[in-house]
């Protein structure tokens, strides 16, 4: 148990009612987890407001409530702690109540649109290889040196994020590779946090159902890199025409990492193949099984990263060169007697998917055709649906266009806005399946020796989320049962 005046530590305090020598036992933002001498913080969100269940958190037994806005009838015996923001407030809580573990291990943090999961996997797969104990926190999964926790957020609350640095404080991990999106950075998810650096990858269209304009989510990435300490690095993607100013305010120390341009860790394109690609690091050469320009970028991040945490040059270029892809980002597979390659890539946004195509394109033979199948999510960022299908159909030979996960949306309804991105010199090339099963099947059938099928859109995933319940799909598996059964 802990003093509620020590979890408040650094927690900007507007007004007390009560005692702050109270002990607490846990913290808790959901009312239904409340227990005796528990604190609750009322948080404000877009679909619920947590000041509707403080009496609800007080039957269950807190002694306190941290609140944006103080209940009228307040109870004898129990604390309320007004704060301006309860977003923030949990997170210093949560750093606090768990003995700010972030500070005893490097902490490095990778934002961007794309290329998030990748660079924290790679980064973990390579100081493991190194044998260093380390952590990963990202969309696809939690790791506590090689303990896996499932997870569901790119960036999971700031309990959840604290309570999980602190079991790998516990166990001597070194070093953590952490996610962090704009949602988590809007929603205080990672204040309180000790970043030894942060990474950008770049910046594109994405979350604009969530924040009103493309200059408020890149300002919202750009918060991360404001907020390191002069102790920390900022290394950016020199590249992308948003890098130098994810920086350009940071006290942290700056490094790019670039293909085009000159900076500090320089990358050149040798050669692009199915097989791998070979790069050239800074007057190094090092060959990779990962493919496509899009992931030289990310080698020369987590090379730069690796080297600025203090690892010899050549030991990461020999580490590297070993480490596996990621799953569901560019995953391949080829059958035997017809030569197919099925490709399995996340790309849910316009640039990712850009990339992938232009990828297949740049080593694909003339007598390849490429077949795309993609769909777009529900309840989310509308406007990339046509965006999506327009580049879809431009940069395949034919497309269908299917469901990803509608989620609480008519998935016809979702297309048709994918459709109206469709040119018409496209038309022709493309088809609607809202069965995603048979929309990869129908890829399937209509491939022919030595063609490409790219799946695109959900990648690791092994669910589709329908009217709010997850449905058991691994698009990897469908595809492999639906060819290896026509090989027959």
């Amino acid at each position: 148990m802990m003093q509620l005046k020590d979890i408040l530590y650094k927690v900007s305090l507007e007004k007390v009612i009560g005692s702050t020598d109270v002990s607490i036992e846990n913290i808790h933002f959901d009312s239904r987890s409340v227990a005796g001498n528990d604190v609750f913080v009322a948080l404000t969100g877009v679909q619920m407001d947590g000041h509707e269940y403080i009496d609800k958190a007080i039957e269950n037994g807190a002694t306190a409530v941290i609140v944006e806005n103080l209940p009228v009838t307040q109870i004898n015996k129990v604390t309320y702690v007004v704060v301006d923001n309860s977003h923030k407030a949990l997170a210093l809580m949560a750093a606090n109540f768990y003995d700010n573990p972030s500070a005893d291990l490097k902490l490095i943090g990778v934002t961007g649109t794309n290329g998030k999961t990748t660079t924290t996997s790679l980064l973990y797969q390579l100081f493991k290889n190194c044998g260093y104990k380390t952590g990963l926190i990202s969309t696809v999964e939690i790791l506590i040196d090689e303990v896996v926790v499932p997870t569901k957020h790119t960036t999971p609350d700031p309990l959840t994020i604290n309570k999980h640095l602190a079991s790998m404080r516990d166990a001597g991990v070194d070093y953590c590779f952490m996610e962090v999106s704009s949602h988590g950075i809007s929603q205080e998810r990672v204040t309180g946090l000790h970043f030894a650096g942060g990474i950008f990858t770049n910046l594109s269209h994405d979350h604009l159902d969530y924040h009103n304009s493309f200059k408020e989510y890149r300002d919202v990435k750009k918060r991360f890199f404001d907020e390191l300490a002069t102790c920390a690095f900022a290394i950016y993607n020199k590249d992308d025409k948003n890098g130098p100013v994810m920086v350009q305010n940071t006290k942290a120390r700056k490094l790019g990492y670039a293909l085009k341009t000159y900076t500090d860790y320089q990358g050149n394109i040798l050669e692009n193949q199915f097989g791998g690609l070979l790069l050239k690091v800074n007057g190094q050469e090092l060959w990779t099984k990962m493919i496509g320009e899009f992931n030289a970028y990310n080698v020369l991040a987590i090379y730069a990263c690796a080297v600025e945490l203090g690892l010899e040059e050549l030991e990461v270029l020999e580490t590297i060169s070993k480490l596996d892809g990621v799953s569901g980002r560019f995953q391949y597979f080829t059958t035997k007697a017809q030569n197919i390659t099925a490709i399995i890539d996340y790309a849910h946004t316009p640039d990712a998917l850009k990339n992938v195509l232009q990828t297949i394109n740049a080593i694909r033979t003339k007598n390849a055709q490429l077949i795309t199948v993609v769909g777009c999510g529900g309840d989310r960022d509308t406007s990339k649906r046509p965006i999506m299908a327009d580049i879809a159909t431009s940069l395949s030979n034919k497309v269908i266009l299917t469901s990803d996960n509608p989620r609480t949306e008519d998935p016809e309804a979702i297309l048709k806005d994918m459709e109206a991105g469709v040119q018409p010199q496209n038309f022709q090339k493309s088809m609607t399946i809202v069965n995603r099963e048979q929309a990869i099947k129908t890829a399937a059938n209509i491939a022919n020796k030595n063609d490409i099928i790219l799946i695109a859109g959900k990648g690791h995933e092994t669910y589709q989320e329908i009217n709010g319940v997850r449905h058991d799909f691994d698009d990897r598996k469908k595809i492999t049962t639906i060819l290896n059964q026509l090989e027959k």
